[in-house]
């Protein structure tokens, strides 16, 4: 399916909300079948937001952080959100009723956090500690089904709109989390993501060393260095399909230095591939059936597709007017979101036919 057909018939839709740099976006994953999910974004502005993933309407905002948002994550099924951010936490959220579940009170600022694949109830934090730590969610805030309307399953418009989400359940030391490799990063931790199989996770810090570790064995399996800063360092969130790019597991897809790589197999181990680029990349995406990734620069502000295969530039996207710190496509791969220092996220078109809030084949 050719990027360049797809793209440029139709317009980004652009998101506003926020009123400073938008440092990460991130898709839940399907809910109630294959046409319904969300988009979460942090912000320098102090206050995350939830979307419909769809079409980038606003559902609510998460009050509650005291300094800049530098991640944000949905679980699995969208019910719960965590966010870090500057103020040396990390928010639980509940994304029925915006209220904080628990705040997870850490001494230095959080740069990342990350749920395991299928379930909410672990959460990985990481940042300028340089410690890698897991909290056993129900454990230090027991977390219960909404039960108060038949569409409780759903996140509702504009609950999040207000002072219910500064109004903390609960205030959980970071001792309470168990910490794996203690000494081990020699950076600020900015990203952690946690492979298909829930032994292996995997960090990113600012000591440029990508590291694989077994939670079994407490250690680290495998570990990479780079030349360049890492930018982002994300799994794919398109369904997986046996003969894609990743044989039916989601790629480990990270930005670092003038490159591009991508890791594959159950725990993401094996580098499938890497591309060499002109410039300093500060984000990447790739859509594993199409074959195609997206990239941001950090001195620029446009997101270029390019083919994987032939390494081609496919499509140039321009409309941001700073550089692009995040890149995610949807879970059906239909769109992908760009979040950018200017302050806006928007959302790109990655399919044929009407879409969302895309009616015509032209506009």
């Amino acid at each position: 399916m050719g990027g360049t057909e797809i793209s440029k018939q139709f317009v980004p839709l652009t998101c506003h909300g926020h009123s400073r740099p938008v440092t990460h976006l991130s898709f839940s994953g399907f809910v109630d079948g294959e046409e319904e999910y969300y988009l979460i974004s942090a912000c320098k502005d102090n206050n995350p937001m939830l979307r419909d993933g769809v079409t980038g309407d606003w559902i609510g905002t998460f009050f509650g952080h005291k300094g800049a948002c530098y991640q944000a994550r949905l679980s699995p099924d969208a019910a719960i959100a965590a966010t870090g951010g500057a103020d040396f936490t990390v928010k639980v959220w509940d994304t029925h009723s915006g209220e904080a579940i628990c705040t997870l009170q850490h001494n230095h600022i959080v740069r990342a956090i990350a749920f395991p694949p299928g379930q909410g109830q672990l959460l990985a934090t990481g940042g300028m500690e340089k410690k890698l730590r897991i909290f056993d969610l129900s454990r230090v805030a027991p977390i219960s089904p909404p039960t108060s309307t038949p569409d409780a399953n759903k996140p509702k418009a504009g609950q999040m709109n207000g002072q219910n989400g500064s109004t903390d359940q609960a205030v959980i030391n970071s001792d309470k989390g168990f910490e794996i490799g203690a000494g081990v990063h020699q950076g600020t931790i900015k990203a952690v993501v946690w492979t298909q199989d829930p032994n292996i996770l995997v960090t990113a810090a600012d000591d440029k060393a990508i590291r694989w570790w077994d939670l079994r064995e407490m250690s680290v399996v495998q570990e990479q260095t780079f030349t360049g800063e890492i930018g982002s360092c994300e799994f794919t969130n398109v369904k997986p399909l046996p003969n894609d790019i990743g044989g039916g597991y989601p790629v480990l897809t990270i930005a670092a230095g003038k490159s591009v790589y991508f890791y594959g197999g159950p725990d993401a181990r094996m580098l499938i591939k890497k591309v060499d680029l002109p410039y300093d990349v500060a984000s990447v995406a790739l859509h594993p059936s199409q074959r195609k990734f997206v990239t941001g620069g950090k001195t620029d502000t446009w997101a270029k597709v390019y083919d994987y295969d032939s390494e081609q530039v496919l499509d140039v996207h321009k409309g941001h007017h700073g550089p692009i710190w995040s890149i995610s496509f949807s879970p059906d791969g239909k769109l992908y979101a760009t979040g950018s220092e200017d302050g806006t996220i928007k959302m790109w078109k990655n399919c044929q036919g009407p879409y969302g809030l895309w009616k015509a084949e032209h506009e």
